[in-house]
């Protein structure tokens, strides 16, 4: 039976990429975004797909999604919350506060708002993947980006907790911390993103890590180094090297 596939943030970047793997695959795919137009240019490319105007951060359209989506194909077989917002956020601007309010709530609260719908129907039929797009940038806090930095080292540490409450009951949960994809989110950064993946490279690496069921797992494989390098490196240090290091704009 072909595999049924939910993605968040499927519209464009990186959701869009995952959206034509798994659709070539032959996949039947439930596409959510907030943006009706890139939608319905994206349906019309892909066969097997069913697409969802909604916002991750309204728990009740994504349980209406969740709802519908398996009253006509079943419980799905993977869920990947993809959907997430990035910008540059200085704490001494009033004005940024709505900013971290929005990216902690898109990143955080979207992803269990997300898999919340479909973790009872998973654990019935004791299978299923939870997949959480988290990001190196939870490694370390980023200067010029603390709200990301936040959002994603809270990613990392609710999926693991996810992982812990679903282990033994057949549904996996798996993490995965890309680097630098090319999306409209990293177009305007004003600095060198090494190992930079493009779009269709990281959604194949990441849809073999969900078929492998690896439970953790940072891409490319050379960030992996510098995210671990980066984790281990004392704080004077840290400090020292990134107090000046180029910032995403605001």
């Amino acid at each position: 039976m072909p595999l049924k596939v939910i993605i968040s943030g499927a519209s464009s970047g990186l959701g869009r990429a995952l959206a034509q793997h798994y659709a070539g695959l032959g996949a039947t795919v439930g596409l959510i975004a907030r943006r009706q137009d890139l939608l319905e240019t994206l349906s019309a490319e892909l066969s097997g797909a069913s697409t969802y105007v909604a916002d991750v951060r309204d728990a009740l359209s994504i349980q209406a999604v969740a709802q519908d989506f398996m009253q006509r194909y079943g419980c799905p077989d993977i869920v990947i919350a993809n959907a997430g917002i990035s910008r540059g956020t200085l704490t001494e601007y009033a004005e940024d506060s709505k900013v971290f309010e929005n990216i902690l709530t898109t990143n955080v609260t979207g992803m269990v708002n997300l898999f919340q719908p479909f973790i009872v129907a998973m654990r019935t039929s004791g299978r299923g993947s939870l997949v959480g797009i988290a990001s190196v940038a939870g490694y370390r806090g980023l200067p010029g980006g603390g709200a990301y930095s936040a959002s994603k080292a809270a990613a990392i540490s609710y999926l693991e907790s996810l992982r812990v409450e679903m282990h033994g009951k057949g549904v996996s949960v798996i993490t995965i911390c890309p680097g630098y994809v090319v999306t409209p989110m990293t177009a305007n950064n004003p600095y060198r993103m090494p190992f930079i993946l493009t779009a269709e490279d990281a959604a194949g690496k990441i849809a073999r890590v969900i078929g492998n069921k690896t439970l953790f797992a940072v891409i490319p494989w050379q960030m992996a180094i510098v995210a671990r390098v980066l984790k281990l490196l004392p704080d004077f240090l840290y400090d020292w090297l990134f107090a000046k290091a180029p910032r995403k704009p605001r």
